[in-house]
C-alpha cells in the first residue's frame, strides 16, 4: 500500500470543483468542525499547523484561537480560497506543501490539527509523519487527529482506524491521550506532548 500522489488530489479538484468535499456546505461538515474547536485543550495557542487545508474552512475558525497558524495543502487548486477566507487573519500563512516531505522542520508548534490526512498516507509514511509530529511538537503541545471512518470509494490508502491506530503506535507514550470521541462517520483523538 502506497501514499496517494498529489497528482490523485490534483485530478479531485480539477473534476469536482474547488469544493469536493462539501467542506464549506455540508451540515456534517460544520458540525465536526465545532466539535473539533470544542475538543481543543486550550483556549489559545501561539503557533498552531493545520495539514490539509483544502479551501481553509477549519483553517478560519481555528485562527480565532492562534496566535500564529501555518496551513498548508498538498496542491494549489484549494489555496486562493484558503487564503481568501484568511485574508483578514494575518497571522496565518497558507502554502502548499505536502508531508512527510514538506514538514516544516524550522518551527515548533504547540497545535498540530491532522484532520482527516492520514488515511491517504501509507504506513510507513505515517512513521515517519509521527516522527515529525515528535521533533516540532512543543512540550505539553496538542495534537488533534479527525478521521473519517466508512470505507471509501474510491479506496483511500487505508481507513481511518487503521491510520490513526497506526499514527498513535508509531507516536508511543511520547502522545498522551487526552479525549477520545467516536461517532457514526467519524473519531476524533486529541493526545499531548507527554
Amino acid at each position: 500500500m502506497e501514499s496517494l500522489p498529489a497528482i490523485f488530489f490534483e485530478d479531485f479538484y480539477r473534476k469536482q470543483g474547488e469544493d469536493p468535499w462539501g467542506f464549506a456546505r455540508h451540515e456534517y461538515e460544520q458540525n465536526k468542525y465545532a466539535a473539533t474547536l470544542a475538543a481543543l485543550p486550550r483556549a489559545r495557542y501561539a503557533n498552531a499547523f493545520e495539514v490539509g487545508c483544502s479551501i481553509g474552512v477549519l483553517t478560519r475558525q481555528v485562527a480565532e484561537r492562534c496566535d500564529r497558524l501555518l496551513a498548508i495543502d498538498a496542491v494549489e487548486a484549494p489555496l486562493p480560497a484558503a487564503r481568501a477566507r484568511t485574508a483578514d487573519a494575518p497571522w496565518v500563512s497558507v502554502r502548499r506543501g505536502r508531508i512527510p516531505e514538506d514538514w516544516p522542520t524550522d518551527a515548533t508548534f504547540d497545535l498540530i490539527i491532522l484532520s482527516e490526512v492520514l488515511y491517504y498516507f501509507s504506513p510507513a509514511d505515517i512513521e515517519i509523519i509521527a516522527a515529525r509530529v515528535l521533533a516540532s511538537l512543543a512540550p505539553g503541545g496538542d495534537v488533534v487527529l479527525v478521521h473519517w471512518l466508512p470505507v471509501c470509494n474510491p479506496p483511500y490508502s487505508q481507513t481511518g482506524d487503521a491510520a490513526v491506530e497506526g499514527f498513535l503506535a508509531a507516536a508511543g507514550a511520547a502522545l498522551q491521550p487526552i479525549s477520545a470521541r467516536r461517532e457514526e462517520l467519524y473519531r476524533m483523538d486529541v493526545v499531548r506532548h507527554a
